[in-house]
């Protein structure tokens, strides 16, 4: 295994031979086999170790017996002590998942602060089908059949060729000591009623059965890598990317597609969607039908599916802007005002006013139900939400929509139009500049 070892190293991870290695280590036989391998293989190594305090008087021993073979070893031993079970009471989490994140924050911290390049764990053949097995009893689709990736970012995984077998036997050979965990016994966890229940029956149905698995997640990662190819180009067509992180999905163009709830599966799983039958219901559905995951929602407009990110609102703010102010940011935008001596083009983002029709402070506030105003270039009043209705104004962006009032007056419809009642006339003496940016 030690030539194994260093011909995979050399084949498919030459760049650790260059790094500096900050190797995970429980004190259990396979995270000392990496180690081990490690030092004797000249990589530049420090050894780090999790004291969950979830086992005593045994957890205590293990970070005895680590720092003990870090110091055989001469490299720098990192130890760090963990409340795990009231992390894990305080955050809603199994005991697995809060030590998994804590860990991996700890982790993070000495990357950063003691110039560390990658974390090796010892994660193996027999992990990974574990884990496929635990992922395909949850449902999840191909990403978690397709194994423990070998490299994420900074965090490498050498042993995955390896079996647990074959760590064993090298442990023996050379006699290398590790640490047994009595909860690695427990079969309360699921991951441990495989380890000890399902799998050795598999294995004993088919002797090549953890080798055969290897191929199979070969052929489901090159299935995976067709399929991103395909969502990428598929992307590119019906993804238009608007303002304000807004992606629009052309229905019409998505519907060419044989099965469209398939597509929107790969177009929508990153975002934290899952109720895939609703979403396939959105496709047919009136304007301004709306789902939302963790992080973001999906709307309707028309013939577009709009997906943004979930920003908390701020719908009661209202800004106020005094006579010697010349600018405020608000959510949108800057507002500039400025004295002016004479008109120049206007567009969304610029109107002209007369200044002496205002009232100040002049007041920056959300639109609500009930607003109208006198648009420009346009005779008598309009409630903006017919107006919008006329402008085709999806339901996110009147979301968005500001107003530049004074008084109760709307001046203008930030970002669309200004009111007549204070446009610039033959009478006129001061001209204001309003615009946003």
């Amino acid at each position: 295994m030690k030539q194994k070892f260093k011909d995979h190293i050399k084949n498919r991870l030459p760049f650790l031979q260059k790094s500096k290695l900050l190797i995970a280590c429980s004190g259990g036989l396979d995270s000392i086999v990496l180690a081990y391998l490690c030092h004797v293989n000249n990589f530049e190594i420090g050894i780090a170790h999790c004291n969950f305090g979830l086992r005593g008087v045994e957890s205590d021993g293990d970070e005895s017996f680590v720092s003990t073979i870090a110091e055989k070893f001469e490299v720098p031993f990192f130890v760090t002590n963990f409340e795990t079970e009231k992390y894990a009471q305080d955050h809603k989490l199994s005991i697995q998942m809060a030590a998994r994140e804590l860990r991996y924050q700890w982790f993070e911290t000495l990357l950063s602060s003691h110039k560390y390049d990658y974390v090796l764990t010892a994660h193996h053949k027999d992990d990974n089908l574990e884990t496929f097995l635990i992922n395909l009893s949850r449902g999840t689709g191909i990403d978690g059949l397709t194994g423990i990736p070998e490299i994420n970012r900074n965090y490498v995984r050498p042993l995955l060729p390896f079996s647990r077998n074959q760590i064993m036997e090298f442990a023996t050979k050379n006699e290398i000591e590790w640490r047994e965990d009595s909860s690695n016994s427990d079969t309360k966890y699921l991951r441990n009623k495989l380890r000890h229940n399902v799998i050795p029956e598999l294995i004993s149905i088919n002797p090549s059965f953890l080798n055969n698995f290897e191929n199979t997640l070969d052929y489901l990662k090159h299935a995976q890598d067709f399929i991103r190819s395909q969502m990428y180009r598929i992307r590119k067509e019906v993804f238009e990317y608007g303002e304000l992180d807004t992606i629009k999905i052309a229905i019409h163009k998505l519907q060419k597609y044989d099965n469209p709830k398939k597509y929107l599966y790969f177009l929508l799983k990153e975002y934290g969607f899952t109720a895939w039958d609703d979403i396939i219901r959105m496709l047919n559905a009136q304007s301004g039908k709306q789902i939302f995951s963790s992080t973001h929602r999906l709307v309707k407009n028309r013939e577009y599916l709009l997906l943004c990110p979930i920003i908390e609102d701020v719908p009661d703010r209202v800004y106020h802007i005094p006579e010697e102010e010349n600018r405020i940011m608000i959510p949108s935008g800057m507002i500039h005002l400025k004295e002016v001596s004479e008109l120049c083009d206007t567009d969304l983002k610029t109107i002209f006013v007369d200044k002496e029709k205002l009232k100040y402070p002049l007041i920056v506030r959300k639109w609500k139900e009930g607003d109208y105003f006198y648009p420009l270039g346009m005779k008598g009043k309009k409630k903006l939400s017919k107006y919008f209705k006329d402008e085709k104004l999806s339901l996110l962006a009147k979301e968005r929509v500001w107003l530049l009032c004074s008084g109760e007056e709307i001046v203008w419809v930030i970002n669309y139009r200004a009111d007549n009642r204070f446009k610039i006339n033959p009478e006129t003496k001061q001209l204001l500049k309003v615009t946003i940016t």
